[in-house]
């Protein structure tokens, strides 16, 4: 698959020329980052397109191409670290990574324990679903009843969502987006409640197994990096070489790569 990344070196060297040793008393991540050279980056590994394992066991997608954009520019070793949705919070407030890229909307209750870059996408709440009329639904109205059940993944939005706006519906929180999927396809539940790019591709993915979507997310959510409380310097250096991305037109290119362009589905298991 042709790749943004060649030629891409050249232009962002021009723009960032390394990182600037961090002394100060509110820089503690990055100065960990300029001492030991790495950038240790969360992920689940299992919210395609944003990050996903290929048949040869990789982690590819969207967050992937789009954090070695970033370890590239700043300069140093990126390493990503795998771990389920609802622990990469808690990992980043603890340390063991020093950035989430994961999907991850931006939320009051998320910030209150984190620094957010971006939006580097907006996306919103849909269903999958094996349903034609759940799939027609426009409202959470049409939805929310007690004969309905939905999965989601646990400790997401789609699962606040799910108890904040459909109280009625029975609710099954997943570890993952393929067990979500699962429950689908076995007609365990009625759908999956996720971010609309992944039901869209979830979609084309399983195209011979009769599941849909909605036309249009029901919600519009902000995507971005989070970072960790109390480290100004990185929050800014993170900010300004997403900027540069943007400014080139890379997360553009990155965004029909990964969201126009279903061409790496063949890639996945």
């Amino acid at each position: 698959m042709k790749r943004v990344f060649p030629g891409l070196a050249l232009c962002l060297a021009v723009l960032v020329s390394g990182i600037v040793p961090a002394e100060a008393a509110d820089a503690p991540v990055l100065a960990r980052m300029v001492e030991t050279g790495e950038f240790r980056v969360g992920m689940s590994g299992n919210q395609p397109p944003f990050t996903m394992k290929s048949k040869d066991g990789d982690l590819i997608g969207y967050e992937v191409d789009l954090a070695t954009l970033l370890a590239g520019a700043m300069g140093v070793k990126l390493t990503l670290v795998e771990k389920p949705f609802g622990q990469l919070l808690d990992a980043l407030v603890k340390g063991e990574v020093d950035a989430v890229m994961s999907g991850m909307t931006i939320t009051p209750k998320r910030n209150m324990r984190a620094a957010f870059v971006g939006p580097y996408v907006v996306s919103g709440k849909s269903i999958l679903t094996k349903d034609t009329t759940l799939a027609a639904a426009d409202e959470t109205a049409d939805i929310n009843r007690a004969d309905i059940k939905l999965a989601a993944l646990a400790g997401s939005t789609s699962q606040s969502f799910v108890e904040g706006l459909l109280p009625q519906a029975q609710l099954t929180t997943v570890p993952d987006y393929d067990s979500g999927i699962k429950l689908v396809l076995e007609d365990k539940v009625h759908a999956l409640v996720a971010d609309y790019p992944i039901c869209a591709l979830s979609m084309l993915r399983y195209a011979d197994k009769g599941i849909v979507t909605l036309s249009e997310p029901l919600t519009i959510e902000p995507i971005g990096i989070a970072l960790p409380a109390g480290d100004s310097l990185l929050l800014n250096l993170i900010e300004n070489n997403l900027g540069a991305l943007e400014a080139l037109g890379i997360l553009d290119e990155l965004e029909v790569m990964w969201f126009d362009d279903a061409s790496w589905l063949i890639r996945l298991p």
